[in-house]
Formats: C-alpha cells, sequence, structure tokens
C-alpha cells in the first residue's frame, strides 16, 4: 500500500459517504464560529483512545488476573462484560476471542463499521476505511505488518467479521514479567489496538 494512505492513526483513510457529509457539516460550522476545531478533536481523540477503551481495559485486566472471570468472558462475553456495567448501544451481543502462542485474532467489519462502543469508544478512522476493511482480509499480515505487528510464521491469524448483530473483543495475550502487578496496572497496559487485534498490549516499562 502506498505511502500516502498512511497519513495519520495508521494511515487508512479513505472516507464514505457519511464521514465526508460530517466533514463538510464541520467546515460550515467551524466557518460560522459554532465550534472551535481544536476543542471537538481534543473530545473525540479522548473518547477514541481513552475514555472508551478504558472500558475494554478493565475487562482485559479483569480476566488476565481472574480465571472465572476469564472463563465467563469466553463462553458469554455479554454478561461477563454487562457484569463491570459495561452496556449500551453497540454491545448488545459480544463476543470475546482469545489470542494464544499459536492463535492471534484480528477484527474487521467489512460491509460498514460495526464497533462495540460500551468497551472501545467511538472506532477510529482507519476501522471505517476501505483499504483496512479490504486488506484485513485480503492481507491480514500486511496489515499488521503496517501497524507495527510481526508475528512467527507459525502463528496462525483468524479474521472475525463484525456485524450488527455480534461484535468480537480481542482478549490479548498478558504480557511477560507482570505476575506481580495489579489489576489496575495492568490494565493500563491494554491498548484500543490490542483489543481489535491490530495491537499488542504495552510491556510493563512502556506504560502512558
Amino acid at each position: 500500500m502506498a505511502d500516502n494512505e498512511y497519513p495519520h492513526d495508521h494511515g487508512y483513510s479513505e472516507l464514505g459517504e457519511m464521514d465526508l457529509r460530517v466533514r463538510a457539516l464541520r467546515t460550515v460550522l467551524t466557518q460560522k464560529g459554532y465550534i472551535d476545531p481544536a476543542a471537538l478533536d481534543a473530545v473525540i481523540e479522548s473518547y477514541e483512545t481513552r475514555i472508551g477503551p478504558r472500558n475494554g481495559a478493565r475487562v482485559i485486566a479483569r480476566a488476565w488476573v481472574d480465571l472465572t472471570f476469564r472463563r465467563w468472558l469466553l463462553e458469554d462475553a455479554t454478561t461477563a462484560i454487562a457484569s463491570l456495567g459495561y452496556v449500551g448501544m453497540q454491545g448488545e451481543h459480544m463476543v470475546a476471542v482469545e489470542n494464544t502462542e499459536s492463535l492471534h485474532n484480528l477484527v474487521v467489519c467489512t460491509l460498514c463499521s460495526c464497533y462495540p462502543w460500551p468497551v472501545l469508544g467511538l472506532p477510529p478512522i482507519w476501522y471505517k476505511s476501505a483499504p483496512y476493511r479490504a486488506r484485513a482480509v485480503r492481507d491480514p499480515r500486511g496489515v499488521l505488518a503496517d501497524f507495527g505487528v510481526a508475528l512467527p510464521a507459525s502463528t496462525k491469524i483468524r479474521i472475525w467479521d463484525s456485524t450488527a448483530e455480534v461484535r468480537y473483543l480481542v482478549v490479548p495475550r498478558r504480557p511477560a514479567g507482570t505476575d506481580h502487578m495489579t489489576e489496575d496496572q495492568l490494565a493500563e497496559l491494554v491498548t484500543r489496538d490490542s483489543m481489535i487485534g491490530t495491537g499488542l498490549p504495552r510491556t510493563p516499562d512502556v506504560t502512558r
């Protein structure tokens, strides 16, 4: 994929018709002085990368420290996630899929942008883009490489296609060297991308 397809946020920048309409409306409102673009960007960024994904990070951290909860999450993700208070639109029917040493899971929505809002917040632009939706199915290993994830050739990659009926949450592997960490500390290692499958959790010395 050409470099110009990666201007920001991993680069999948093609916008759908609705996104273009929203962008045009935002331009008009900005020109009339009704909104502050910088403030709006800050709010969106918060929901994309911090507020929403913090919920999912709590779910994953609990699964890492509580074997009973982990089993419950893998068997009935909707109910297990709801037990932590994370419910709402776009999260009614959840399925959790677990990464292992031999299997890596990757989530995409090939038809539109179905995404588990209660645990991940707003979907990033690249998730909704045509290049990601197409390449995730056709060349998942190449997509992971674009995101900086290099997996052993022996690792199988499984693609999960979200729909209006079912949305997926990846349970990433717990990083090595975290046995001493609390649940709260572990949650800080979980990234949004690791719960989509396009990234890995942070290592203990790279928290932020």
